[in-house]
């Protein structure tokens, strides 16, 4: 029996009514159907270390966490995490009640979001952003306030003026992410002082999306924002194992933030998954427990390609940006005498046989990113230089 509906009332929420299907679900299946090396999806063609496979395996043969863990995450992976950040960055956070393991950074960022506004609450987060951001503002029912990151010589920067001009008594939360996806800009200890100093100032919540801490070259460093004055106690921190173990859809993430802030969260994360991916939560606390050598060669095998994707797209007369984090290159088409970053994806796959991504989907101003390109770099060495040569045609060289 086919129920009826009233046509006054889309079955949407309207909070969600801008929202298709992700370009990344686009993009893909263009790639499925004609053969195109995939450039566009950010997660590896290879898996991470074996000995973390092989944690997994064990944990799933000695029954940890085949049943529903604890719903704070385990506590090994709990005190892991706890570690990593006492090891890396001097931050202490209490296991037991300042560290949340999720469903992959994406939950992490939609329980903070869920939590953290009320209808009406805005948020400023830094054009591009990572699509997820706009649809779990939107289903928090906050206000997203753009700030746009614009080409400043070889990269991406950001206008503190701008920043401090957006935030109005309606302001709640500042969504910070650096190392940035898809810009590769990471935030210098100066502007990320500025951003605190802010945040200090006109009281706001901060969420940080930091997954690709462990990805950064050249001379830029990761210092979390948590780490400034007066912002251990107002910083939602988010981290993840999938970009820097190579196990993406193990989906295993988490947050640190003082008590008040995990307890918030929690309250809406445990009504999302409630739990998830019990064995790999073993597995990833083994993995942060790695030597420094494997974060070292991880970071320097990634190095090595970008420069190489990099220096071939220079070469097929793409204007690029070397990200100095992430595994993405940001391009500007404009060069080849293009301008329509969607019409240009859309067509590439037949036209070179290789997938990316149009920055403008990350951006409310859709002019400002028109003409910008994303590739993904986290493919085997064969694959980038295969598609390299491709490439190579598309501006006629």
């Amino acid at each position: 029996m086919t129920r009826m509906t009233s046509s006054a009332r889309p079955l949407l929420n309207r909070r969600l009514a801008e929202f298709g299907t992700t370009i990344f679900a686009e993009m893909s299946a263009l790639a499925l159907s004609t053969g195109a090396i995939n450039l566009g999806q950010g997660f590896p063609d290879t898996d991470g270390p074996e000995e973390v496979r092989e944690a997994a395996v064990r944990a799933l043969r000695d029954g940890l966490g085949n049943q529903y863990p604890p719903g704070p995450g385990v506590p090994e992976l709990r005190t892991a995490v706890a570690a990593h950040q006492q090891r890396r960055y001097g931050l202490s956070y209490d296991p037991d009640r300042e560290v949340l393991v999720t469903a992959g950074a994406t939950e992490a960022i939609a329980a903070s979001l869920l939590a953290l506004l009320e209808p009406g609450d805005e948020v400023i987060a830094f054009e591009p952003y990572y699509d997820s951001y706009a649809a779990c503002i939107a289903m928090a029912g906050g206000t997203r306030v753009p700030v746009t990151l614009r080409p400043h010589e070889d990269s991406f920067r950001l206008d503190l003026d701008e920043l401090r001009d957006a935030v109005t008594d309606r302001t709640r939360l500042l969504l910070i992410n650096t190392p940035h996806n898809p810009t590769g800009t990471v935030l210098t200890r100066a502007e990320l002082a500025a951003i605190a100093e802010l945040a200090v100032e006109r009281d706001l919540l901060v969420v940080t999306d930091e997954v690709y801490e462990h990805l950064v070259f050249d001379d830029a460093e990761h210092v979390p924002l948590a780490t400034f004055p007066g912002m251990r106690e107002r910083t939602v921190t988010i981290g993840s194992a999938g970009k820097t173990f190579s196990f993406t859809g193990w989906k295993v993430g988490w947050v640190t933030a003082a008590p008040e802030l995990v307890t918030a969260v929690r309250s809406a994360k445990q009504y999302l998954t409630y739990v998830a991916s019990g064995p790999f939560q073993y597995a990833v606390a083994e993995a942060l427990a790695l030597p420094e050598s494997y974060f070292t060669a991880f970071r320097d095998d990634m190095l090595v390609k970008r420069n190489l994707l990099a220096a071939g797209l220079e070469e097929a007369g793409f204007r690029v940006f070397r990200p100095s984090g992430t595994y993405f290159v940001t391009t500007d088409i404009r060069p080849l005498g293009e301008t329509d970053g969607f019409a240009f994806c859309r067509a590439l796959p037949e036209r070179a046989g290789v997938v990316a991504i149009p920055n403008a989907v990350f951006y409310d101003h859709r002019e400002e990113g028109a003409p910008f390109v994303r590739f993904a770099f986290c493919k085997r060495t064969g694959v980038l230089e295969e598609a390299v040569r491709r490439l190579k045609g598309v501006g006629g060289a």
